[in-house]
């Protein structure tokens, strides 16, 4: 009967239409509000039916419809606080571009442009010219193309080189990459026969060798970017494997996945081949991504031999799998500044966070922390950890960033709770917990980005969702 009788007295869908704050939403749509008004009334409904026994007053009930029209009327791919210290956090957008990528990524977007049209003889031209040029002066390659991302780089090299014919390639490279997707099925998608050899933990060149036949298309290493096999190992060079190529006539492909142009040595981070390099040593044919480490827009980049290059640009699935005008436009403008590596290491964030040094990382650190102090008070305990960040985007993946944090110990709930509440604060942000610490780890603090996260905390300290779960683990690789 009580339930009954709250049921009763929920307000009608016209009745409170007719609320004035619900009358000037209405103006803008109509259709819109009305449906969540219905939608409000039946979730109540089936709140009371479920055993509530507060009946919610008319201007909750309009405050919860004008929070869903809001919401609504929200971009559902919003800016977030990256504090992960995860550079290239796939699950966030991986790299972010160069203001110079920036800006001519908006112009692009914005203005007519040369795209297709040469403008020096009056006629149609080709949309990749605008970076080829570029991708053959900075790695020393015969020819170059670009594709939307390195797996459909992969996928047109082998559909156009391979198809119905064998692929050679070592046990221990047939990998799974982001999403759940394994190098095996997409090479089987290009109509290739893959060939394995040796084992998961060593393979010798004779295993290739005693591979080939009159069906051999192609001899295949794939570079372990997202995994290491250690300790009772041995894999064939790219020396070893070109050698063998050259005497078989069979061409040579290397899927790098994320493509340094740059030797990094000098800053710690090593036992990543540039491209240059394998172009050098004679691969045929090298793939890798344009948003991991090169730090440009999500793009895949074949740069090798003329004949075989071309052959792919003339492929039908190079229209299918072709890039746009902005992700020419900021790919471009990217390239531009590895013309001059210094240039590049300041003015391409993931380059510049990768390369940041510890002491300056605990200068920023500590700078933050007497923000934070000065903003939560009393509200939580704050301080300094030495920790240490991710390269993420399946780069690097044994490579540890000697970093620092801010820590975070709330008076009332725990860190679950915090991290949980940051997720719903404007912008939201996204930390690490341990040991009942939120962790903010600065490698990834984007510059300015220092007061809008003081005020997601005060924003999140306020609402905290106290004793939340954990965090589950969120895929950083692919």
């Amino acid at each position: 009967m009580e339930t009954r009788n709250l049921l009763r007295q929920l307000p009608a869908v016209d009745q409170l239409l007719q609320h004035p704050r619900l009358k000037d939403l209405s103006r803008e749509s109509h259709k819109m509000v009305l449906a969540l008004t219905r939608r409000v009334l039946d979730d109540w409904r089936l709140k009371i039916k479920n055993g509530a026994t507060l009946m919610p007053e008319p201007d909750q009930l309009v405050r919860e419809i004008e929070n869903r029209y809001h919401e609504a009327g929200r971009s559902s791919l919003r800016p977030v606080i990256n504090a992960t210290g995860v550079v290239l956090h796939t699950n966030l957008g991986r790299a972010i571009l160069s203001p110079a990528a920036r800006e001519a990524a908006l112009t692009a977007a914005g203005r007519y442009t040369n795209l297709e049209f040469d403008l020096e003889k009056g006629q149609r031209g080709n949309r990749y010219s605008h970076v080829t040029g570029l991708l053959k002066e900075l790695t020393g390659a015969e020819e170059a193309l670009v594709v939307n991302n390195n797996a459909a780089a992969v996928l047109l090299a082998l559909s156009t080189l391979a198809a119905g014919r064998e692929t050679i390639i070592s046990r221990g490279q047939l990998v799974e990459i982001g999403g759940s997707f394994r190098v095996p099925e997409v090479m089987g998608q290009s109509g290739t026969r893959l060939v394995e050899v040796g084992t998961t933990n060593k393979t010798y060149i004779h295993d290739y060798e005693r591979a080939v036949g009159p069906d051999t298309a192609l001899l295949l290493k794939v570079h372990p970017s997202n995994y290491r096999i250690q300790g009772f190992t041995r894999e064939v060079t790219t020396a070893e494997l070109v050698e063998l190529g050259r005497r078989v006539g069979v061409p040579v492909m290397e899927d790098l996945g994320s493509g340094f142009l740059i030797d990094l040595e000098p800053y710690g981070i090593t036992g990543e081949p540039t491209v240059q390099e394998e172009i050098n040593q004679g691969v045929d044919v090298v793939t890798f991504s344009g948003d991991k480490l090169l730090g440009g827009p999500q793009a895949g980049i074949i740069v090798g031999r003329r004949d075989l290059v071309a052959a792919m640009a003339r492929h039908p699935l190079t229209r299918a799998l072709r890039i746009d005008k902005m992700t020419l436009a900021a790919l471009e403008a990217t390239l531009r500044a590895y013309r001059n590596p210094d240039r590049a290491v300041k003015e391409i964030p993931t380059l510049a966070a990768l390369v940041a040094l510890p002491e300056d990382l605990r200068h920023r650190a500590g700078k933050l922390q007497k923000l934070l102090t000065s903003v939560l008070g009393s509200r939580a305990r704050v301080g300094l950890m030495a920790t240490t960040s991710q390269a993420g985007g399946g780069s690097l993946p044994v490579t540890e960033l000697p970093s620092w944090a801010v820590t975070i110990r709330p008076e009332q709930g725990g860190a679950a709770g915090l991290v949980t509440a940051l997720r719903r604060t404007d912008p939201p942000v996204l930390a690490r917990v341990q040991d009942d610490l939120l962790l903010l780890d600065v490698r990834t603090l984007l510059p300015g980005e220092d007061e809008e996260l003081a005020l997601a905390l005060v924003q999140a300290m306020e609402g905290a969702v106290h004793g939340g779960e954990p965090e589950p683990a969120s895929e950083q690789e692919g």
